[in-house]
Formats: C-alpha cells, sequence, structure tokens
C-alpha cells in the first residue's frame, strides 16, 4: 500500500453565515467523515492544527506521526499453543513497514523460540537478527511472501494506521452508527485490495476495534479482530500521543495474541527497515 500520510488536510464548517450555505451544498456524508476523522486523528494526538486569521481560513493539518515503536508483554498463540510473549514492534509508514520481534517461553520448560518478522511496502522477510542478510555473515534474512498480507495487515489496522488509511481511501470511507458507537468502514488498497476494514471509536473517539473482512474466500485467513483499550500517553517522554495499553488480536475467534503495553515511543523514534538483496529477488520472482 503505498500512501501519502505527512500532510492530512482535513475541511471543517466555518462560522459565517456565508460560510454555513456553502458547506451545506456538500453531502452530510462528508461531512460526518470529516469531523469524525479528524476527532480520531486528536484523540490520538497524531494531527497538529494551525488556526490563523478568522472565519474559514485555516493551514493544513499535519501528521507527525510517521514511525513508533512499541513494547509489551503476555501471551500469543503458535503451533497449537498459548505461549508467554514478549513484543516489541518497530513501525513506519512512508514506506509503510513493520518489524515485529517476539520471544515466547517455552512449553514444558523447553527452549524458548525467538523470531524476527519484517514486512516493507511489497516484501516480507524474517530475520534471524536485526538487520539480517544486509551484511555477509551477519544474520540470515529468508524471505516470506506467503505472510505479506497478514504482516501489512498487522501495520494497518494499528490505530494510526487506520486513521491514515482512512483518510488515504477518501471517499470511499464511510461513516454509521452501531448500537451508540460511530463505525468507520472503508476498502484497503494495494496488496491489501480486496479487503475491507471496520473500524469502531468509543464515546472519546478512540478506536476500541478493528475488524478485516476479506471479500475472497480464499483469503480468509486474513479476517481479523483486533481490540485496543487503556489509552494514554505510554511514551518515554510525554508529548501527548495517546496509545493502547492492550492490544487483542484474535484470527478466526481465537485469541493470537493479548499483550499489555509497556512502551510505545510515539516520537518518531529511528527505525530503518532496508530490503535485503535475496528478499527483493524472491519478491520480484513471486510477482
Amino acid at each position: 500500500m503505498r500512501t501519502k500520510t505527512t500532510v492530512l488536510i482535513l475541511i471543517v464548517a466555518a462560522t459565517t453565515a456565508c460560510a454555513v450555505q456553502s458547506v451545506s451544498a456538500q453531502s452530510s456524508a462528508t461531512l460526518d467523515r470529516t469531523k469524525v476523522l479528524r476527532a480520531a486523528a486528536d484523540a490520538l494526538g497524531m494531527a497538529r492544527w494551525s488556526d490563523i486569521g478568522a472565519g474559514a481560513t485555516r493551514l493544513p493539518a499535519i501528521d507527525i506521526v510517521n514511525t513508533m515503536e512499541f513494547s509489551g508483554s503476555g501471551t500469543s498463540y503458535s503451533s497449537g499453543q498459548t505461549l508467554k510473549t514478549e513484543y516489541h514492534a518497530a513501525v513506519a509508514y512512508n514506506p509503510p513497514a513493520m518489524r515485529v520481534e517476539m520471544t515466547r517461553a517455552g512449553s514444558g520448560g523447553g527452549a524458548s523460540q525467538h523470531t524476527i518478522q519484517t514486512v516493507r511496502e511489497n516484501f516480507a522477510w524474517n530475520e534471524s537478527e536485526t538487520g539480517a542478510g544486509l551484511v555477509p555473515g551477519k544474520g540470515t534474512a529468508t524471505p516470506a511472501m506467503d505472510g505479506l498480507k497478514e504482516r501489512l495487515l498487522q501495520l494497518w489496522t494499528l490505530p494510526f494506521g487506520v486513521v491514515k488509511a482512512a483518510l488515504a481511501a477518501g471517499d470511499k470511507t464511510t461513516v454509521s452508527t452501531e448500537s451508540g458507537s460511530t463505525v468507520i468502514t472503508f476498502p484497503l488498497s494495494g496488496q491489501l485490495s480486496g479487503i475491507t476494514l471496520k473500524a469502531t471509536l468509543d464515546a472519546q473517539n478512540f478506536v476500541t476495534k478493528v475488524q478485516t473482512r476479506p471479500e475472497n474466500a480464499a483469503l480468509a485467513n486474513l479476517a481479523f479482530e483486533t481490540e485496543y483499550s487503556g489509552y494514554r500517553d505510554h511514551g518515554e517522554i510525554l508529548t501527548d500521543i495517546r496509545s493502547p495499553g492492550r492490544i487483542v488480536r484474535k484470527q478466526g475467534g481465537r485469541t493470537v495474541l493479548d499483550i499489555e503495553v509497556k512502551m510505545w515511543e510515539a516520537n518518531n523514534p529511528y527505525v530503518v527497515f532496508p530490503v535485503p538483496g535475496n528478499v527483493k529477488a524472491a519478491g520480484a520472482d513471486s510477482r
């Protein structure tokens, strides 16, 4: 999925009678979408606004979140078992990329399992260590193109990814109310075309539930439901960017990840995701 996330342009109604008359010519759906997406961005603290002058004068909003890191502990499901898990993720949205590192306790007192799963744009691979495969003799990078879509979904179903992708979808994004809660629905694009994302907001406009619905039955394994709760600023340096304190992800009704967040650094930490040569070659072959 290719997206431009540096600048978010949202439209708001002006206070003068003339401006109100002009805005009324727009569809109510557009107005609702605009207000809801701005409220969701504001709840997370991911946008900064510059209102100048009077009336309708407004500068574009600036999306200040591009890279993030977060970590937590809890459980994950692997090989038919639910195991204690230490979890760390590095995230970027321009270009879209994510590296998930998990250490699972061994079952029955056995050796622990350590995995690093990485995705960037159209490439997915596993690393024996961070940055593996870039320098001769430093670790091994193993192409994992079969996991591309699922890993991209993990990126775009994070609360920040939901808002970014909903804005990018433009008029294809719809807003409705279900059981008293605001719901945002839109189609994903690029590698995730054919998958619809549905996000539920709470009374404070935080994303509390995200569901993905593939149109193609062959992609049924990409039907996920993720719940977020406990929002606050989890950064070491407080910046008023609010992130969830608990993440529960389900696949086919089974909980595959349940972690309590210890740290969520959203002040654009330095994270990079260079694609190893053998991964690029494998990606080209799979197209």
